[in-house]
């Protein structure tokens, strides 16, 4: 594609396709960026002669979809939807700067709408599910930022009595048992509810790797519980399932378990008390987190971090941790609710009451009866 542009150099198209052809082969866990860097920069320029261009603002946001270039997209994100507003896929794209952004009622707006142009799309016979499971997840995430468990729930309890299409089932059925066991995990555990996440049981029927999950969650919890035996359990099941996805047909599916595994092992060591060794851990994750990025809906490890060093009593060291964090996933509620705590156990009342009145800011007319929300009232009504 790059000899194309050359030889055809007024080409836009062309050069639109060598950009395209840049991220599709980005090496694996580039930390440099390099392709992706190079690609807005041809795609940016693009832009400003085409700001109608749906593929260009389609790829500057997929260029950005990162920690650290996804605010250079957010001009794309914002124009994309009109572009093309009878796509679900073309209004859904600008939820992924959006969440990396931590703009909750962007994201919820643009899922919103997208879904509601699938179920439009469906009734043409068009197989539409993808888009449509795809939005719930950016929507659970968003509604649990903002507070609003009822509506993130409901999410939740759609999902679990979706079935797959005739004619999808290859492509979504994977897809959509994958997200029947995660969409759960997250609802506990952005919610704090260590004892629901352990009770929490896989789909019998479901493919190995999308059972995955549920013992990933049981795992972070039995670690905030400090409950071994637990945590044990948990990594067992787990690694029995990555056997069985490497002798399974999917076998390159094991490849993507590696990092929850590391994780599910630093809040077994926590559980053992081993607060050093597993600290150590969630650091590394942290650190290749920050490099290349984390999936949009996926929780931050380094704000994990931060919550095992505030249960371990390092407060300092905590809130430093989850200032770091809320650099690269700004606005999550229990990265704002946990910098307020560690900040107020370290008397810093001002940093503290600052934290806590974003937090009531994001979840302004959000119906939510979280604890950490009425100790945010409290503490800024007081400062």
């Amino acid at each position: 594609m790059k000899g194309v542009v050359e030889r055809n150099p007024q080409d836009r198209e062309a050069q639109v396709f060598y950009a395209l052809s840049l991220l599709g082969s980005a090496p694996a866990n580039d930390k440099e960026l390099v392709n992706a860097k190079e690609a807005v920069a041809i795609l940016t320029r693009l832009f400003r002669d085409e700001p109608d261009h749906p593929g260009i603002a389609h790829y500057i946001i997929h260029s950005c979809d990162n920690p650290k270039m996804a605010s250079l997209a957010l001009p794309a994100a914002r124009q994309y939807a009109a572009i093309a507003p009878a796509s679900a896929h073309a209004v859904h794209m600008p939820s992924h700067i959006f969440a990396r952004l931590g703009l909750w009622q962007d994201d919820i707006e643009s899922n919103l709408k997208a879904i509601e142009i699938a179920d439009r799309q469906a009734a043409h016979h068009v197989h539409t599910m993808h888009h449509r499971v795809h939005s719930m997840d950016f929507l659970t995430y968003a509604y649990l930022q903002i507070g609003d468990d009822g509506k993130a729930r409901a999410q939740l309890d759609q999902l679990a009595k979706m079935h797959v299409m005739s004619g999808d089932e290859e492509f979504m059925q994977d897809y959509l048992e994958t997200r029947q066991s995660t969409f759960p995990v997250v609802y506990a555990l952005e919610r704090r509810q260590w004892k629901e996440a352990l009770r929490l049981e896989p789909g019998k029927d479901a493919a190995p790797f999308a059972q995955a999950p549920i013992y990933w969650g049981r795992a972070v919890a039995a670690g905030h519980l400090r409950d071994l035996a637990a945590a044990e359990d948990a990594l067992k099941h787990y690694d029995e399932l990555v056997e069985s996805t490497r002798k399974g047909g999917k076998a390159y599916m094991a490849e993507s378990m590696k990092q929850p595994r590391r994780e599910m092992q630093a809040w077994a060591d926590f559980a053992a008390h081993k607060d050093a060794e597993a600290a150590r851990q969630l650091q590394e994750v942290a650190g290749e987190q920050d490099q290349v990025g984390k999936g949009e809906t996926d929780l931050p490890a380094r704000e994990m971090l931060a919550d095992m060093l505030l249960d371990a009593g390092k407060a300092e060291e905590a809130l430093e941790q989850y200032e770091a964090s809320l650099k690269t996933d700004p606005n999550r509620f229990n990265g704002l609710a946990g910098a307020a705590a560690a900040a107020g156990k370290l008397q810093q009342k001002e940093k503290a009451a600052g934290y806590y009145a974003q937090l009531l800011k994001n979840c302004s007319g959000s119906h939510s009866d979280r604890p950490e929300l009425e100790q945010a009232k409290s503490l800024v009504a007081a400062n």
